[in-house]
C-alpha cells in the first residue's frame, strides 16, 4: 500500500507503518461508480483516511453524499472499484465472497436505524444470534448475553419481543447484539434518525459508554447535531468526496470521560 495516506489539505495523516497498523480502518485511494442505464454515476472519489482506534467518528454529509455508501464500503458490504480497504489489518479486497462475510461476522457490529431485529425473537434470543453463527457453547452465551442485557438497561425485558418494546428500546437490543461477538469495530448507519431527541441522546450516551467499556471504535453516518456533537472526529463528504476533517486532540479524545 502507497504511505503516507494523504487526508484534506494534502497533510500526512499517517507518518509511520505502526500507526497505520494500529488503526481500525485505513481508505486508500478509494473510487465508487454505479451504472443508472447507459450512464456511470461516481458515488466516491479518491477517498483517503483513517479511523483512530477507540473513538468515535461520524461520517456526515446531506443525504446522497456518498457516506452511507463508503460505511458499506467499510463494512465490507459493498466493494470499490478502485482503491484499497484495510479493516483490522486485513486488505479486504483479497478476500472472496464467503472469506469477506466470514470476515464481516467476526469482527464487525451493525447498528441500523431500523433496528433489524429479528420479530419472532426475543430480546435475548437477538442478542444471542450471533453468538450461536459463531458456536459460542451454550454456557458461555448465556452469560454473555445476560451480561450485555445488564449493560444496555434491559434487565427483565429477555423473553420480550421486538414488538413489545419501545424505540429506544429495540436500539438498546441492536447496540448489544452489535456488540455481542467482541468486535472491535461497530457501524451505526443513522442510529437516532428514527428516535425522538430525548431517546437518541440517550442511545448515544450509551453508545458512549460501550464504547469505552469494550474500547471499540464506532463509525456512525449521520447528520444529526446530537451525534456530531459527541464525535471525536468528524468526517463531511460531499458529492463522494472528503471536504474536511476534524479530529479532536489525540491525548484529550483518548482520556476524555463520557459526556453528559
Amino acid at each position: 500500500m502507497t504511505l503516507p495516506v494523504r487526508e484534506v489539505g494534502g497533510q500526512p495523516q499517517i507518518k509511520d507503518v505502526e500507526r497505520l497498523m494500529s488503526s481500525p480502518v485505513v481508505l486508500n485511494h478509494i473510487n465508487k461508480s454505479y451504472k443508472l442505464g447507459q450512464v456511470s454515476v461516481p458515488a466516491l472519489t479518491d477517498i483517503n483516511t483513517l479511523i483512530r482506534p477507540d473513538r468515535f467518528t461520524v461520517l456526515s454529509g446531506t443525504s446522497g453524499s456518498g457516506k452511507t455508501t463508503l460505511l458499506n464500503m467499510i463494512g465490507c458490504i459493498d466493494r470499490p472499484d478502485t482503491g484499497e480497504i484495510i479493516v483490522a489489518g486485513q486488505a479486504i479486497q483479497s478476500l472472496s465472497d464467503d472469506e469477506l462475510t466470514d470476515f464481516r461476522a467476526r469482527h464487525i457490529g451493525f447498528i441500523f436505524q431500523n433496528f433489524n431485529l429479528l420479530p419472532v425473537l426475543t430480546v435475548a434470543e437477538n442478542i444471542e444470534y450471533p453468538l450461536i453463527l459463531a458456536h459460542t457453547p451454550p454456557a458461555e452465551r448465556k452469560k454473555r448475553v445476560q451480561m450485555l442485557v445488564n449493560a444496555v438497561g434491559l434487565s427483565g425485558k429477555e423473553g420480550n419481543r421486538p414488538a413489545q418494546l419501545s424505540g429506544g428500546q429495540r436500539q438498546r437490543v441492536a447496540i448489544a447484539r452489535a456488540l455481542a461477538r467482541g468486535p472491535k469495530l461497530v457501524l451505526a448507519d443513522e442510529p437516532t434518525a428514527n428516535l425522538d431527541s430525548n431517546t437518541g441522546a440517550q442511545i448515544i450516551r450509551l453508545m458512549r459508554h460501550m464504547q469505552h467499556e469494550h474500547h471499540v471504535s464506532f463509525i456512525f453516518s449521520s447528520h444529526d447535531p446530537q451525534v456530531l456533537a459527541e464525535a471525536d472526529d468528524a468526517i463531511t463528504i460531499r458529492d463522494g468526496r472528503i471536504v474536511s476533517i476534524r479530529r479532536e486532540d489525540d491525548h484529550a479524545a483518548a482520556h476524555a470521560e463520557p459526556k453528559a
